[in-house]
């Protein structure tokens, strides 16, 4: 009974917006072949083996392998034994009068007894509950691999994350540093009488603004160490760095594939799609409610009140015969629930529709994300060298009596910004392809040698 699962049609865009679509793809890599980092891959190891989500999910799967084999054993005929024993007394006085008909009211019954039970599935209610228990089973199989995805690139994201507070940390240093050498530089000058009290307050401003900094900083390194380590599965604590944010060899193309290689490639829509099959099984499961359960029972077993004649001939009782169970009213409870499986499916197919579209979106995202982040690190990196060109220029002029200590200042602040936006930019064309590579379902596979999706 219901409907056979058909996969719903959907409106694939030929091509991408922000790229060439080709039959090659970035997803096509192993995590492990796209992030190079000694280090790193070391970090994504740990993840995979001690993080509590991915346990969960391991889990899941198990209950759902569990509960499709309960599924499945109620297509299969159901055998039970039993045994029993009690003493007993009848009444004397009841009728028929025991007492009077010589039977002793006081006796033993020894009884065993086993039960047979077979429904036959002539409607298929039973076949398609085991088919919603199977398409739940693959889901949670997903679900599996999806959280293995969305872990490895956390892990990435958060590690180039990590290394791109470094770098920040290095600038401020280098910054606080900097500053020192001005401040006493302006006070020779001020001891010379060339240079205005305020130019040492403003020395000693800009000088602890920039102490200010570095401690904000490890502030913010410590407790990105802090989120990396949970995602690890381990208590907060120091994070292993390997090569600096300019180090990570990176492919310089990111092809993206085939926008309809995401049915196929991205776990999350396999799952949606999987939970959908499931929806359509139950549909079938409830339309066979409306008509009749036949099932075959029996029971054979021996019985006595005496147990020298328990395993007798005479003991012995059986029997057998079918069952049939035909519903004539039940208040509309079965149109109601074949109306709600059917809205359950309906939601489904929704999810799945939407899954398929969240799937478009981000890889677009990532697309336009990675091209101009490219983009906009050409440009920083032309204003980073203009700008220490204009400090060495300002510190000059300043030397020289020529300009005031406002020009190095603002020659400081600008070049300080400068290389800070640029370790940022860094940090997000690293990050766009840690994306891009999620997007279009990465990060999931085997890797050679490995027992398990995503394991090394």
């Amino acid at each position: 009974m219901g409907p056979d699962y058909s996969r719903p049609k959907i409106a694939v865009p030929p091509g991408w917006r922000s790229a060439e679509a080709t039959h090659d793809s970035l997803a096509n890599l192993g995590w492990w072949q796209l992030f190079k980092d000694p280090t790193l891959q070391r970090l994504i190891r740990a993840a995979l083996q001690n993080n509590y989500d991915l346990q969960l999910a391991v889990a899941r799967v198990s209950e759902a392998r569990a509960l499709l084999g309960a599924a499945r054993s109620a297509q299969f005929p159901q055998l039970d034994a039993g045994a029993s024993y009690k003493n007993q007394r009848l009444s004397e006085t009841s009728f028929p009068p025991v007492g009077k008909l010589g039977v002793n009211p006081d006796m033993d019954v020894y009884r065993t007894q086993l039960d047979l039970s077979f429904e036959i599935d002539l409607w298929g209610r039973l076949r398609r509950a085991t088919e919603a228990a199977r398409a739940e089973l693959l889901a949670s199989e997903e679900f599996q691999s999806t959280v293995t995805m969305t872990l490895v690139s956390d892990v990435a994201q958060a590690y180039f994350e990590l290394l791109e507070l470094d770098r920040e940390a290095a600038i401020d240093r280098r910054t606080l540093a900097s500053r020192r050498a001005s401040l006493d530089l302006v006070r020779h000058r001020f001891d010379d009488g060339l240079a205005s009290n305020l130019d040492v307050k403003r020395a000693e401003e800009a000088l602890a603004a920039a102490a200010a900094a570095v401690p904000d900083l490890e502030r913010r390194i410590g407790q990105a160490e802090n989120r990396l380590s949970i995602l690890l599965g381990q208590n907060p604590g120091p994070i292993a760095r390997g090569e600096s944010l300019d180090d990570p060899a990176m492919p310089p193309d990111v092809p993206a594939g085939l926008p309809s290689a995401l049915l196929e490639r991205r776990p999350d829509v396999r799952a949606a799609e999987q939970q959908l099959v499931a929806a359509n099984a139950r549909i079938g499961a409830a339309k066979a409610e409306f008509f009749p359960q036949i099932s075959l029972t029996g029971a054979f077993g021996t019985e006595s009140v005496s147990l020298s004649d328990f395993f007798t001939g005479p003991s012995r009782a059986w029997q057998i015969g079918p069952t049939v169970t035909l519903p004539i009213f039940n208040a509309g409870r079965l149109s109601s629930n074949l109306h709600a499986t059917e809205a359950r499916e309906e939601q489904a197919l929704i999810r799945y529709r939407q899954s398929i579209q969240q799937a478009f979106k981000e890889v677009e995202d990532a697309l336009i994300f990675h091209g101009k982040a490219r983009e906009i690190r050409v440009e920083d990196e032309r204003r980073v060298s203009a700008a220490r060109q204009a400090l060495a220029l300002a510190n000059l002029r300043y030397g020289n009596g020529i300009s005031s200590y406002l020009d190095v200042l603002d020659a400081q602040r600008q070049l300080l910004s400068a290389e800070t936006d640029l370790a940022q930019v860094t940090r997000d064309q690293l990050v766009s392809v840690v994306q891009l590579y999620k997007a279009l379902g990465g990060g999931w596979e085997n890797q050679p040698g490995s027992g398990k999706k995503g394991q090394p």
